[in-house]
């Protein structure tokens, strides 16, 4: 589980907000877009995960070239308490969704959605991605259309492929 959901709220939204200040504007000089944070405690170290895109892909040497740059903005500001480690990554072909602003780009396709707390008697979903109304994602699972609320997803990843 992401530590954002073990702190508070605000610590949480301080938390991420502050990272992705401190990082965004590296990985955009770098010719990159910084898709999404994730950073998750494993007992007395923790695991700062970046995502990065590119349109011409993300090569190995473009997540060395960030995770160099990051690293160092991130040894200054010394935004983490305790121990780290950095990991910069591409998204993948199942990539998640970090921010409602990426939802439009997959209408149409497969995902996976992991609630934080049941929503009609149920956590997660699987089926197409068919919009957002308002503050809610519609999915539409089998025959049957959802309105997900946004704040409560945990969790959304594309399904390549439809599996």
């Amino acid at each position: 589980m992401p530590i954002f959901w073990l702190l508070g709220w605000d610590t949480r939204l301080m938390m991420k907000d502050r990272l992705h200040a401190l990082i965004e504007p590296v990985v955009a000089s770098l010719g990159c877009e910084l898709w999404g944070i994730d950073f998750v405690a494993h007992g007395k170290s923790s695991l700062l995960r970046i995502y990065i895109d590119s349109e011409e892909g993300v090569s190995i040497g473009d997540c060395e070239r960030v995770s160099r740059q990051v690293s160092s903005v991130l040894d200054v500001e010394d935004p983490v308490q305790g121990r780290y480690t950095l990991e910069v990554s591409s998204p993948g072909l199942n990539r998640r969704l970090f921010d409602v602003s990426q939802y439009p780009a997959y209408f149409g396709a497969n995902v996976k959605i992991e609630l934080h707390l049941p929503f009609e008697g149920r956590r997660k979903f699987s089926g197409l991605l068919c919009g957002i109304e308002n503050d809610e994602v519609i999915v539409r699972v089998d025959e049957e259309e959802y309105l997900l609320p946004i704040d409560e997803i945990e969790r959304a990843n594309i399904v390549p492929n439809g599996r």
